[in-house]
């Protein structure tokens, strides 16, 4: 996710054209999002089949169940209303063009927290503390 994000979508656009970058980045935005939600669903399939009952429930689990959703919401909602826009062809200076910054911006937003929340569970783990150990 951060290299994605931070590292390849930059060079893209550094090395192509502004519209080909953006087609391009659109589908790595996409592979890395069902990646992430593949991930993310095995994680929590995981806490929930393997892990003892009453074990579910710590905040870092929430936060998983966070980050699905906002991956969810990236593209079950704002990809096909930013698509939708493109349709139209994005002239300069028209409102669809100022709605579909709008919303880019909001993802972008939530990828980045995504992406903070990911280097968070990274760093401190997902499994709780155990007890006595």
């Amino acid at each position: 996710m951060w290299f994605a994000g931070y590292v390849v979508v930059p060079i893209l656009f550094q090395s192509l054209d502004r519209k080909m970058a953006g087609m391009v980045a659109g589908q790595v935005f996409t592979v890395t999002a069902y990646i992430g939600l593949i991930s993310g669903l095995a994680l929590f399939a995981s806490l929930v089949f393997i892990r003892p009952a009453g074990k579910f429930g710590h905040p870092r689990h929430w936060v998983l169940l966070g980050m699905i959703a906002l991956i969810l919401t990236g593209q079950l909602v704002l990809q096909p209303m930013m698509s939708a826009l493109k349709q139209t062809g994005l002239v300069e200076g028209s409102q669809a063009v100022a709605e579909f910054g709008h919303l880019h911006g909001i993802s972008s937003i939530l990828y980045l927290v995504n992406s903070l929340l990911g280097l968070g569970l990274v760093i401190f783990g997902l499994r709780s503390p155990v007890q006595g150990s």
